[in-house]
């Protein structure tokens, strides 16, 4: 599990195909920041751009780990085959650790793209438009998490193609993630509240009305 919040960016360094076809996945190279993998270990998680993967192999003197991912998962993944690429991490959460965005899975739902990124006023305002699968998912003041950033949802729009959200994005977050580096067409990848996810399951099977309780005074003594 994770939380959204960001806790280093580091780079694609490297990218190796693990087989001569597309149903063959890749193993990627990530570059950190010095000191990042002082406490990770052979099989931690790591969210790379929101999707969680498995340290498979750690070279701390470069700073440097790599994982590999599937065909599957790059077909369903934004960002994460391109070469030298900025891209945001986040370790695995603890239980000791404060939840400082919302419950993150890591799992992706879908991938979103940029219409409008621009400043307004001292912050940026983002605009992503999600497919229709992702729409009924989205509400205002709801939580989402665009390429692993927990976010907040100031508008959502119905449209044609599925829902456009809008996010405000204050300096700091546009400069300690990769979220400074989009444009309009960028995709991206996006996880929806995990609380929705539920709800959605709830009200698809029907609320289950508990039975009035038989229980009495009379029926006790």
């Amino acid at each position: 599990m994770f939380t959204g919040i960001i806790t280093g960016v580091g780079r694609i360094a490297a990218i190796h195909d693990l087989g001569t076809s597309s149903s063959y996945g890749k193993r990627l190279s990530i570059a950190v920041p010095d000191g990042y993998l002082d406490d990770v270990g052979l099989g931690d998680s790591i969210a790379l751009n929101g999707a969680c993967m498995t340290v498979t192999t750690l070279v701390p003197e470069q700073q440097l780990f790599t994982i590999d991912i599937s065909a599957e998962s790059l077909d369903k993944t934004a960002g994460l085959t391109d070469e030298g690429s900025r891209i945001n991490l986040e370790k695995a959460l603890r239980a000791s650790d404060r939840l400082g965005g919302h419950i993150v899975s890591g799992h992706v739902d879908g991938i979103g793209t940029v219409s409008f990124f621009e400043p307004v006023g001292e912050s940026w305002e983002l605009r992503v438009v999600a497919p229709p699968a992702l729409a009924r998912f989205l509400a205002y003041k709801g939580s989402i998490t665009i390429n692993g950033v927990s976010l907040t949802v100031n508008s959502v729009k119905d449209i044609e193609d599925g829902a456009e959200v809008s996010i405000n994005l204050i300096p700091h977050t546009v400069d300690n993630t990769s979220l400074g580096g989009l444009k309009a067409g960028s995709k991206v990848n996006l996880e929806i509240d995990t609380v929705a996810r539920y709800v959605e399951r709830m009200l698809q099977a029907g609320v289950l009305v508990p039975q009035a309780s038989t229980y009495s005074k009379d029926t006790a003594e």
